[in-house]
């Protein structure tokens, strides 16, 4: 049974950090796509990232490059977001999401079959 497990979201000022991460389990690690997805109050779920668990291969949404980083540790099946300069905007329930197999089709929820519970990251001004 797959699980995803997502922690580290918290609440922080504007211009800190913070670090998520997304515990996977049941089934093979390696050799998938996951990612990171959030939703703010009122809108629409939208993708923040992805990252091919074979290869290491990264994907961003061109408004989350460059302050946002997705990296994996294999060995503990876990995929990280690093977020710096945070502003209050990025404010939302950060959720981790699992495409099975090595073809990227893209950042869209379509595309992700499981998902984690969510992680709520607030930033305050």
């Amino acid at each position: 049974q797959v699980r995803l497990v997502e922690s580290g979201g918290g609440s922080v000022q504007a211009g800190g950090s913070l670090r998520l991460s997304c515990a996977a389990s049941g089934y093979p690690y390696s050799g998938n796509h996951m990612a990171w997805f959030r939703q703010a109050p009122g809108k629409e779920r939208e993708g923040v990232a992805a990252i091919y668990t074979g290869g290491g291969s990264v994907y961003y949404a061109d408004s989350m490059r460059g302050r946002f980083t997705i990296s994996q540790d294999k060995p503990k099946n876990t995929v990280y977001l690093e977020m710096n300069s945070l502003k209050p905007e990025d404010t939302a329930l950060y959720y981790c999401a699992l495409s099975r197999g090595s073809r990227y089709y893209g950042l869209e929820q379509r595309y992700f079959s499981f998902w984690g519970q969510g992680t709520q990251v607030t930033v305050s001004s």
